[in-house]
């Protein structure tokens, strides 16, 4: 366990040498209890609780639907990042909110600096891919999220030993769990069917559910588009009913624009779900009923 928990954490061992550090490993002494292990957000809750799936959870530091771009941790959250022995995120580039309490945060650590993850560019508003950016929704990508299961089973077996053989069994389910949820999706659905999004976070799903990106409408989901975006959408529609994929509820008027068109309302976090491989299956569902006009 040891030397596949040094493998997993190089990068972060590299930059911080958290696990030699004398004044960490007297902290992780103290308590004979569960240690706590932190997680950023809701989808990292929701994927640590299927590791930790009959053991004590992760504390989670961020509420659900907010994902980190913006806002700031509060006192008790800066508390509980001191007290945990692990806190896991994503990153600078999803959690902004997080940035200054993490990033030089001696018991942190970034999913984005391992070595692993399909990763892909973040896209235009007519779905060109940006040289140099990151897309930081990864956990929607099915093989994505069974990695970062077991990268968390080996930082929860680290932080509790006596719960190693639960998490990797716990793993190893979850892992079956959503290979059945993907090839159910799969079975009636044809590939590269087209979707529009006013914005563009479901990139990481598209391959498992077999849709394909048409276009957006705005950069960032707190700008509205402009006219000629709106313009181009029309002009460059694939298929005459679209479907389009929001975060929140679009106005009636800007819809009138687009028609026909279908919507849905899907928050890339799931933070209506209470399990991962569910709240994920719902949302290709629900996308993929969209689509079909169903």
């Amino acid at each position: 366990m040891k030397s596949a928990f040094n493998q997993l954490l190089r990068p972060v061992i590299k930059i911080k040498r958290l696990l030699i550090s004398g004044a960490v490993l007297g902290f992780l002494t103290l308590n004979a209890q569960a240690a706590t292990v932190s997680v950023s957000n809701y989808p990292m809750f929701l994927l640590s609780e299927a590791v930790t799936e009959g053991t004590p959870s992760a504390n989670r530091i961020l509420q659900a639907g907010d994902v980190g771009h913006h806002g700031s941790v509060s006192p008790s959250d800066i508390k509980a990042i001191k007290d945990s022995k692990f806190v896991v995120w994503f990153g600078p580039s999803l959690e902004n909110s997080l940035t200054g309490s993490l990033q030089t945060a001696p018991n942190a650590i970034a999913m984005f600096d391992f070595n692993a993850f399909n990763r892909y560019p973040l896209r235009d508003v007519k779905g060109v891919p940006i040289e140099g950016t990151l897309d930081p929704h990864i956990w929607l990508d099915p093989e994505n999220a069974k990695a970062i299961t077991r990268a968390l089973a080996v930082i929860h077996s680290r932080a509790n030993p006596e719960y190693a053989d639960t998490y990797q069994s716990n793993v190893k389910k979850f892992a079956e769990r959503m290979d059945k949820a993907v090839a159910d999706i799969q079975q009636d659905a044809q590939k590269n069917r087209p979707y529009w999004v006013y914005h563009d976070a479901y990139q990481y799903i598209e391959k498992a559910a077999h849709i394909k990106l048409a276009g957006s409408l705005s950069p960032d989901h707190h700008l509205s588009p402009k006219a000629s975006q709106l313009r181009w959408l029309n002009e460059n529609r694939p298929v005459d009913q679209m479907c389009m994929v929001n975060q929140g509820t679009v106005p009636k008027g800007l819809l009138a624009k687009l028609q026909p068109v279908k919507t849905t309302i899907q928050i890339e976090d799931m933070s209506s779900s209470k399990d991962f491989v569910e709240g994920w299956m719902s949302m290709a569902q629900q996308i993929n009923n969209c689509i079909d006009g169903n």
